[in-house]
């Protein structure tokens, strides 16, 4: 029998619809029941491509006597991480401070108001891996709230007021200087693994964040180190198991500290950040090998994750058939039903199929030499071994094809469709791809016909037509800056203005007039236990480093002023930690970067059918550079007076022009593209 989630919207949701658990949404509903039945809220957050979300769901969640336990003793409250980050960050804090670790699946203890006493992550079925039962948990909640219950309110209440902190904080009046990018640089270097790339040990996540301000932090500075840290890492995440050898984009992170084992599931914004970096490495060194990233990435996306109407779709799950990972390994038998024998040969040696398989018995596609060598090894040219390998990606993929795929989430995700949009925006026009820049164009014109309400203000999700929840920060603010980077790839008015009305509506709903930076949820969001702000880069951007990131582009290309003054007030919440602990604010780190850098303004004139204006445009978009910020617009029409950049802007002599400025002080315009590269060429 159905219990409180069939009416759901959400995949993950409905994966718990049948569950013998009688699971409610959260909301008034189940908070009513609590306080009605003096029961305490079980609260179970995840995520649909979450492996042991489902193994604790099978385990315990569609266990009758297990869930007999809950049903009896608990009011139970299933939330999908993905669309609730305002739920899912308030009790993740509290399961970080209860047992100094996070993760998914997560279980909290709540009172009836919603403030949290117990929590922790998985739990098995039987005890093991050191862990108590579920079962064992539950009655031990059980009997702590019948018997010793004042204990565990006090417990409640002086977590909750932990959990405030962050709206308590207050900007640090001390200088915004380049010596703390250094100071940033230098910690992660710390961190450095210098023989598998990346950051720590296992797991190991790519973080291309991070990646991305060494990038920054090497063409600030010329020094090499940043440069050699971040290709390195770049090739050994992309030739690892982490990378899909056959279809393009990448798993969620590293279970080893080589890159080889992932966890299976490819989500949306990693996939969008990671092509975003090998896009900007490819622009910095002209290596064909991150190009090619880069593309069968965004291919992988447009393919498998795209919705007809433009939206992009959430997860790829992890399982299929039950198990994790099946839908991606492969033996050498399997190998040679599609292949001959030599290209078998060959494609298992470059790789590693072995019959002994690199991970429970099968192979993870992955690639420890390079071409030359593995083909010097193997007595063949290296011409034949990449013919063997081109012609076995093609046909094994065909069969991987038609094998049971993974679970699809196909809820499209505000925020994570912003980060895709600038993606695609940026890669669109680098690599001059005309599919990837009209993606980009679609998915605006999705967000502004889909999700939008009548009041002009942004659903965080929508599925099947149907759009649903609130806007948070991030959504506004990750949007705004996809639509900022569409509008330089366009330069279409339309997009810039929206940008800068989603960032109007962040001034009047989240931003914290007192204090400085802005609220995780808006002035009229549903009250919860705790009002926060989100500084911290995670895997995804936060709200507020997003905004410095969208704000200080919009306020270039605007002149305006004042977001230059937000921007800078954020930056001074996190001056310190964003030294101290670099590798949590990599996106707010660049942010910085634009901002204590000197200004670069370009602008192009001309009519955009015109192969000079052409040319103009792709010598400025082919190159990485951070800290510009490009307008135009075509002189049959006059400019827009709201950007000023582009006042007093004509051709020359009846040609196309560009015109580059640093720090507001311009350059003569030059009408050939060679001419506008000794321009951009300048330190």
């Amino acid at each position: 029998m159905p219990n409180h989630l069939a009416q759901a919207t959400s995949p993950y949701l409905l994966q718990h619809a049948d569950n013998p658990v009688d699971w409610y949404q959260w909301g008034d509903e189940a908070f009513a029941r609590a306080r009605s039945e003096d029961k305490p809220i079980f609260l179970s957050v995840g995520y649909a491509a979450c492996h042991w979300c489902h193994v604790m769901a099978h385990e315990s969640f569609e266990d009758p006597e297990t869930a007999a336990v809950m049903n009896e003793h608990f009011v139970n409250i299933k939330v999908d991480r993905e669309e609730r980050p305002d739920v899912d960050a308030i009790y993740m804090d509290a399961v970080v401070a209860i047992t100094r670790h996070g993760g998914w699946p997560m279980s909290v203890f709540l009172t009836p108001d919603g403030e949290p006493f117990y929590g922790g992550t998985y739990y098995p079925k039987y005890e093991r891996y050191g862990m108590p039962s579920f079962r064992r948990v539950l009655l031990s909640i059980h009997d702590a709230w019948q018997n010793r219950r004042d204990r565990l309110q006090d417990s409640a209440a002086q977590l909750t007021a932990s959990l405030a902190q962050s709206a308590r904080l207050r900007p640090d009046p001390g200088e915004l200087s380049p010596e703390m990018l250094d100071a940033a640089s230098a910690q992660l270097y710390q961190f450095y693994d210098d023989q598998e790339g990346g950051f720590g040990g296992a797991p190991k996540f790519p973080q291309a964040m991070t990646l991305e301000f060494l990038l920054r932090q090497h063409a600030r500075t010329g020094e090499t180190a940043p440069l050699a840290m971040v290709e390195h890492t770049l090739r050994k995440m992309a030739n690892g198991g982490m990378y899909d050898q056959l279809g393009g984009g990448f798993h969620r992170y590293s279970t080893d500290d080589r890159w080889l084992v992932p966890h299976f599931e490819k989500m949306l914004y990693d996939n969008a950040l990671l092509a975003r970096v090998y896009l900007y490495a490819w622009q910095l060194t002209r290596n064909p090998f991150y190009r090619r990233i880069v593309e069968e990435t965004l291919d992988y996306v447009l393919r498998e994750m795209t919705d007809l109407s433009g939206g992009f779709y959430s997860t790829q799950d992890a399982d299929s058939e039950g198990e994790e990972g099946k839908f991606f390994v492969w033996t050498p038998q399997e190998v040679r039903e599609v292949l001959d024998a030599e290209d078998a040969a060959l494609f298992g040696r470059y790789y590693d199929v072995t019959a002994a398989g690199n991970w429970e018995g099968k192979s993870i596609l992955h690639v420890d030499g390079g071409l030359e060598e593995v083909a010097l090894t193997a007595g063949v040219t290296p011409e034949r071994l990449d013919s063997a390998l081109r012609r076995g990606r093609e046909l094994l993929f065909a069969v991987r094809d038609r094998r049971i795929k993974p679970g699809l989430d196909n809820k499209v995700l505000a925020a994570w469709n912003g980060l895709m949009m600038r993606a695609m925006a940026e890669a669109g026009v680098a690599l001059q791809r005309s599919d990837y820049l009209a993606a980009a164009v679609r998915n605006a014109e999705f967000i502004g016909r889909e999700m939008l309400d009548g009041r002009g203000r942004l659903y965080r999700s929508w599925k099947n037509g149907r759009p649903t929840l609130n806007g948070y920060l991030e959504d506004y603010t990750v949007v705004a800056e996809g639509l900022v980077a569409l509008y330089q790839a366009t330069l279409d008015m339309r997009w810039l203005r929206e940008a800068d009305r989603l960032l109007g509506i962040v001034h009047k709903h989240f931003w914290d007039e007192e204090s400085g930076a802005a609220f995780h949820t808006s002035d009229d969001h549903e009250s919860l236990i705790v009002r926060r702000k989100d500084f911290f880069d995670n895997a995804e951007p936060s709200g507020n480093s997003a905004y410095a990131t969208a704000a200080m582009r919009l306020g270039r290309l605007l002149d305006r002023l004042d977001y230059a003054e937000r921007s800078e007030v954020i930056f001074r919440f996190m001056r310190h930690p964003m030294t101290t602990q670099p590798s949590g604010f990599g996106h707010l780190l660049c942010a910085l970067d634009f901002y204590l850098r000197p200004s670069r303004e370009i602008v192009i004139v001309g009519d955009p059918g015109d192969v000079r204006t052409q040319a103009l445009r792709r010598t400025a978009h082919e190159r990485w550079l951070p800290n510009a910020v490009l307008a135009g617009f075509d002189p049959s029409s006059s400019a827009p007076h709201d950007v000023p950049l582009l006042q007093g802007r004509t051709l020359v002599d009846g040609k196309p022009a560009a015109y580059v400025c640093r720090n507001m002080a311009c350059h003569l315009p030059v009408t050939e593209a060679d001419a506008l590269i000794s321009q951009l060429s300048e330190p």
